[in-house]
């Protein structure tokens, strides 16, 4: 079942089972986005993917539905889980969030799996976030700059190979799934529409996306393989 179209979705503010922002370990790094909000969204959004990117080193963790609490005792995350306690570092500062289901082709991460491609499930579903912004809805690829203006300055895109994330590079680059980038007969780096397989929508919240589609991996697997893959870290950043 496809989620809501995106007028019809509000998000919401409040503590979940996964964006559990009342939790005292999330409050703590909340309290220190707050001396840098000067009453501007965006500024306090772009400052806590700062500290999320300072405080969890990203590792390929596959449990969407852990509590960012669990992900910040752990100090480490997938992007999921890393665009997740940004969520909720956000609604603990009062901006809406919800989320937009897209799934992926699992192709798109093979190089990162080079060696062990049949690791990676054919299909992938992202948590995309979206952000309540002076009454708009901004998606987590525009706190930065809109997708041209990201686009201008990071004009390589997002190759999913080396150290870097699809958390670190919307600080970098245009992530663009929709084609945005293009122009007519012109392609662009930061296109990545091609790898969509599915638009599932919004949804209020990413606890409610997975309870409606689960996760990429099922229970068993998820189970079994995150203790090994939560610890396996992008080449690039091994050592931070």
């Amino acid at each position: 079942m496809p989620g809501e179209d995106s007028g019809a979705v509000d998000g919401g503010v409040g503590p979940t089972p996964i964006l559990d922002w009342d939790h005292p370990l999330v409050r703590s790094l909340a309290e220190r986005v707050t001396p840098f909000r000067d009453g501007d969204p965006v500024t306090t959004l772009r400052t806590a993917h700062e500290l999320v990117a300072s405080a969890v080193r990203p590792v390929y963790a596959v449990d969407d539905m852990q509590p960012i609490s669990r992900t910040l005792s752990r100090g480490r995350g997938s992007c999921s889980q890393r665009m997740a306690v940004l969520e909720g570092l956000a609604r603990a500062h009062g901006i809406a969030t919800r989320v937009r289901g897209i799934v992926v082709d699992g192709r798109f991460w093979y190089p990162r799996f080079r060696q062990v491609p049949f690791l990676v499930p054919a299909r992938v579903l992202l948590a995309w976030p979206e952000f309540r912004v002076a009454r708009e809805w901004v998606p987590v690829g525009e706190i930065f700059g809109t997708l041209s203006e990201m686009e201008a300055s990071g004009g390589s895109g997002f190759s999913n190979a080396g150290g870097e994330t699809l958390f670190d590079a919307v600080a970098r680059t245009a992530v663009d799934w929709d084609g945005l980038t293009c122009s007519p007969g012109v392609p662009s780096p930061c296109d990545l529409s091609a790898t969509v397989l599915t638009d599932l929508g919004r949804f209020p919240s990413r606890d409610e996306l997975f309870a409606r589609h689960g996760q990429t991996l099922c229970g068993p697997l998820t189970t079994l393989a995150d203790p090994f893959l939560s610890r396996w870290a992008p080449p690039a950043v091994t050592s931070r």
